[in-house]
């Protein structure tokens, strides 16, 4: 495990600690995902604050001002001691690690669902009720459409993927087939 890595865990701990003393960890995750969304996908942004020319205080002023009122004390103070101590590439690591002890402390999982149409709200719902109930978490749903998976399903939990999609029942087939023949 990098520094980084454990160094983003920390910050993530910390917040996550923080916010549920506040009873705002569902927010704070929200703002956290606009913010690092907002700091990480403008090019102009990014140049902005990787830049070595402009001083931490400028980048800090500047980021209080757009932030201030838009996001929680916590998730600001957090992202502006990133700033100050020169560690804004953490901040989709820190998302990350958030998301991950917030599920685990509130029994929530994150599901990407492939499929070969954008689902229905009914078909996220009896998707993650399926799922939920095998690992023993609510489910949040992520749909992605993929038309490569012919029909059919793939749910990625954490590590874990279910493929029930046509194209992997033909892929397992085929693999089978092929241990026979030789």
């Amino acid at each position: 495990m990098s520094r980084d890595t454990i160094v983003a865990k920390r910050y993530a701990k910390a917040l996550f600690e923080v916010a549920l003393q506040q009873q705002q960890v569902l927010e704070v995750e929200q703002e956290l995902r606009a913010v690092v969304s907002g700091l990480t996908g403008d090019q102009e942004i990014i140049k902005f604050i990787v830049s070595p020319n402009i001083s931490d205080e400028a980048k800090r002023n500047v980021l209080h001002a757009s932030l201030d009122g838009k996001v929680s004390e916590p998730v600001l103070r957090t992202v502006l001691l990133l700033i100050e101590r020169g560690r804004v590439e953490l901040l989709q690591d820190l998302l990350d690690d958030y998301v991950r002890i917030e599920g685990d402390s509130l029994g929530i999982a994150d599901a990407r669902v492939y499929s070969t149409y954008a689902l229905k709200e009914e078909e996220k719902e009896a998707v993650a009720r399926e799922f939920g109930g095998r690992v023993n978490k609510k489910i949040r749903i992520e749909n992605i459409v993929d038309p490569a998976l012919l029909g059919g399903l793939k749910v990625a939990i954490g590590d874990t993927i279910y493929d029930g999609s046509l194209a992997g029942k033909l892929e397992r087939l085929e693999q089978s087939f092929n241990r026979r023949v030789q």
